[in-house]
């Protein structure tokens, strides 16, 4: 094959923050249709005739947004790999991404595959990565465009634009500058997108090109995909996170439940001392005990996502925060917790009522939401005229409650640890969006703090929404929520010339 493309969804945690890293706690995530791209091609079209006695194959990755590119070498019997290129244009994710999926291969075939991977290798891997625009900052560019903050104005800019970055840094320190996101999960995005294509390219899976979720039949492709790239990201981060956002990235849209951490833990000591190919059979076997359900949005509902331009916040140092409460105060930690939990069950619960009522009782559905779509939520109730209408609107309200809860006990958490989970300028902002007209609920994804807010709209009474939003500073985003996980594409999403899926190794 000479060329594969794959990508893999951003996502949004709706529900879930915190309590998502400690099982059996579930989380609901959303995936979206932001994609994060990897074109994996070879880079020698001919290999010598003496080559296999070869040890080592050229990896090559490319980051057109970032004007970089790293060069490196990957020896095929350890799967180490080393720089060649400057080291300022490394990518961790991308690194561990290519041994781990390479070591797969090794792990998975015969024999005979291996000699056939083997003179595969001995072509190189060149790699590029492209990630679509929401996961990434604009508002400098469009400010200095003297654009208004709308998403009009973001559809104005090219696909796959090159990446503004945070020159100003929070502490004044003298460190680098960060690249400006939106919290929608691009390391672990890119990171399925790579080992996904890797693994396609190298013969180990079969992935598919379906975007229709429902159809898909490559499911145990998928789990190997997820093994792999959890672990990659894992390694690359150099912690074992809860994994929402890959699992998410590959499988889409979910209601997810952790996997236990001790799964990856074998892999920790991977670099030192045990080689990569013996660690990899363990991870393949591992009791990879995560649980995914499939969740959507009821239908009619429409996910948005807003930048309100105040900085990004620390994940991991929110995390910290929040663990050291709750060692230091088990009881109260324990309450908050057991209460948030409740609210997070509440509200999964009324949307899956709804998606039910949708199915079951689709005009009275439709309706009630074209009415609310028009209405502030306290004027719902009034367009209750007949049962079945008053079950599809009782349970909007039920989403409405459990989120206003959801946000009351985050708040709280916050308060305890001494974090800004939601913070004034996020609750003021959350408060004035659930008044509007067809607006279901509104909040802070995942672990919280000045990233992002999202909205969840009735109807079409979105365009309300992000014109308050403009006139509050806030830069709706994009993104729609795009519950397809990890395929392989027919195309280089910047061409859209159909790949060839031909090729031959020529051996002089």
């Amino acid at each position: 094959m000479a060329v594969v493309v794959a990508s893999a969804p951003g996502k949004v945690l709706m529900t879930g923050g915190y309590l998502i890293l400690e099982r059996p706690n579930a989380g609901l995530v959303l995936s979206t249709n932001a994609r994060f791209y990897a074109i994996v091609k070879p880079i020698h079209h001919q290999i010598k005739s003496d080559s296999w006695a070869w040890a080592w194959t050229d990896v090559r990755l490319t980051s057109p947004q970032l004007s970089r590119e790293a060069l490196y070498k990957l020896a095929l019997k350890t799967l180490t790999i080393q720089t060649v290129s400057p080291s300022d244009s490394r990518n961790p994710f991308v690194e561990y991404a290519v041994q781990y999926s390479v070591a797969a291969a090794y792990a998975t075939f015969d024999h005979n595959k291996r000699e056939l991977l083997h003179k595969l290798l001995l072509q190189g891997l060149d790699i590029t990565i492209l990630g679509s625009n929401d996961f990434y900052s604009y508002r400098n560019e469009i400010e200095r465009r003297g654009l208004p903050l709308t998403p009009e104005s973001l559809a104005s800019l090219p696909p796959f634009s090159s990446i503004t970055f945070n020159t100003g840094d929070a502490d004044g320190g003298d460190c680098k500058p960060e690249v400006a996101k939106t919290g929608l999960g691009s390391s672990a995005a890119m990171t399925t997108a790579v080992v996904a294509a890797l693994l396609h390219y190298l013969d180990v899976v079969k992935l598919s090109s379906s975007k229709d979720h429902q159809e898909r039949r490559d499911v145990a492709d998928l789990d190997l995909v997820h093994k792999i790239a959890q672990t990659a990201h894992c390694i690359a981060q150099g912690k074992v996170g809860s994994g929402f956002d890959v699992s998410s990235a590959v499988y889409g849209s979910q209601r997810y439940v952790r996997f236990s951490p001790e799964v990856i833990s074998s892999t920790q000591v991977a670099d030192k001392s045990v080689p990569l190919p013996d660690v990899i059979p363990e991870i393949l076997k591992g009791k990879w005990d995560h649980d995914t359900t499939e969740f959507s949005l009821p239908p009619l509902m429409t996910l948005l996502l807003g930048e309100p331009g105040t900085g990004g916040s620390s994940t991991p140092s929110m995390v910290g925060a929040v663990k050291k409460w709750q060692k230091s105060d088990p009881q109260k930690s324990l309450d908050t917790w057991k209460r948030l939990s409740e609210a997070n069950s509440a509200l999964e619960m009324q949307l899956k009522l709804l998606s039910k009522l949708a199915k079951e009782q689709w005009n009275a559905y439709k309706s009630v939401i074209y009415c609310c779509s028009m209405l502030r939520s306290d004027k719902w109730i009034e367009q209750a005229s007949e049962p079945s209408k008053e079950a599809v609107i009782k349970a909007l309200l039920g989403v409405k409650d459990a989120m206003l809860g959801i946000r009351y006990h985050m708040r709280l958490m916050g308060e305890a640890a001494g974090v800004p989970i939601e913070p004034e300028s996020q609750t003021q902002l959350l408060d004035a969006t659930m008044n509007l007209e067809g607006v279901l609920l509104a909040g802070v994804p995942g672990a919280g703090g000045f990233d992002a807010v999202f909205a969840v709209t009735l109807g079409d009474s979105s365009s309300n929404v992000t014109k308050t939003w403009s006139s509050l500073n806030v830069l709706a985003l994009l993104v729609k929520e795009d519950p397809c996980g990890v395929c392989v594409e027919s195309a280089d999403p910047r061409t859209n010339e159909i790949t060839s899926a031909v090729s031959s190794i020529h051996i002089e």
